[in-house]
């Protein structure tokens, strides 16, 4: 058993997004209906690890917000006021598909703050990794704007802080939500002390964000390493990139630190993605990485929660995951599991391979320690 952290705040489930649905409002032809990002899939999640009794074997942790001076690690000030207005008034799009309500910019600083509190455990010693139930979501927020449902950057704010109060200087950050990361990208486009790598379906969101020619620039350049995968992408597709791609970038780079931007919409059973993950697929990419970080980096290992829209599903496959954090022996029986692995594509496939050997070849340019 590993002493596995569990971050969490009830008051990250009380953010409303509106009635949006999956486009970004409602109006014309689209009847109102609940947010597509909505607070049940994270709830779901949290009763499911109370019910098979895993979150007894969890170290809770409840993080405090975050401080407007780490927010501005990352974000203007002129972002922070805007978005702070519009949530005094009650609604707004903080930027591109990222509406919000009263009190939005309040759960928006306490879904960074559970990143903070769970990278600092980890560093600390208080725990050997963690896992940050956040919400909103953060991977999409960019320097001055919010972006597909995300207001706050909860990853690149959090990194920064560790940065600075811990004296970290070397980061991954591996995001395999099904939607390219594109503001954990921008943060660090010019930094050589993170690597960011962004396992995700080939142009979906952002349209034509996250391309293998985005590099990086300047210092930073081949520490951005993207994998944009053909949609259907399955189990051995994902296999794959951990280990032709994932795991030989880890082992270049040698972070002392390994933070994953976990998304379960490249699960099958997901209304926002086309990708054909199980439960045990998002436990197995974990095992690997456990076994890698505590290889690299004394087991120093982190999952902060993406996206991931469906409220029956988004619960197995984060029990999955947050089992093998703790090598607990405690399952959740996923009723799906089993079938989604017997889809057809679920194999390696060779148009996937081809892509997936394009950004093996990158991995030579990345920079470890000097």
């Amino acid at each position: 058993m590993r002493r596995t952290a569990f971050a969490f705040h009830e008051h990250c489930l009380w953010h409303d997004g509106g009635p949006c649905s999956v486009f970004p409002a409602p109006g014309g032809h689209v009847q109102p209906a609940g947010a597509a990002e909505h607070p049940e899939t994270k709830r779901r999640l949290r009763n499911l690890l109370e019910v098979t009794g895993l979150m007894d074997e969890l170290v809770p942790l409840k993080g405090a917000p975050a401080e407007e001076a780490d927010l501005l690690r990352f974000h203007t000030r002129d972002y922070l006021e805007r978005l702070a207005a519009m949530s005094e008034q009650g609604f707004g799009d903080a930027g591109e598909c990222a509406p919000l309500r009263k009190d939005s910019y309040a759960i928006a600083k306490r879904s960074a703050g559970q990143a903070i509190a769970a990278m600092d455990a980890v560093l600390r010693g208080d725990c050997d990794n963690a896992y940050a139930l956040c919400r909103p979501p953060g991977h999409h927020a960019e320097r001055d704007r919010g972006r597909g449902f995300c207001l706050l950057g909860n990853i690149p704010v959090a990194v920064m802080t560790m940065m600075e109060r811990h004296g970290v200087r070397r980061v991954a950050v591996l995001d395999w939500d099904v939607h390219h990361g594109n503001g954990t990208q921008q943060a660090f486009w010019e930094r050589d002390e993170v690597l960011a790598i962004s396992l995700h379906h080939d142009s979906n969101y952002p349209v034509d964000s996250g391309g293998l020619a985005e590099r990086g620039e300047g210092a930073g350049f081949g520490h951005t390493l993207n994998v944009p995968l053909p949609a259907g992408s399955g189990i051995g597709a994902y296999q794959a990139c951990l280990e032709r791609v994932v795991i030989p970038a880890l082992e270049r780079f040698r972070p002392e630190l390994i933070v994953v931007a976990c998304g379960y919409d490249a699960s099958a059973m997901d209304p926002l993605g086309c990708m054909l993950l199980n439960s045990a697929a998002f436990g197995r990419m974990t095992e690997q990485l456990v076994a890698v970080a505590e290889r690299l980096c004394e087991g120093r290992l982190v999952m902060v929660h993406e996206g991931g829209y469906s409220e029956g599903y988004v619960p197995f496959c984060g029990h999955a995951v947050i089992q093998a954090l703790s090598g607990s022996a405690i399952a959740a029986r996923d009723p799906a599991n089993d079938e989604i692995a017997r889809w057809g594509g679920q194999g390696l496939e060779p148009h996937q391979a081809e892509l997936i050997g394009r950004a093996a070849d990158l991995v030579g340019e990345i920079r470890g320690p000097q």
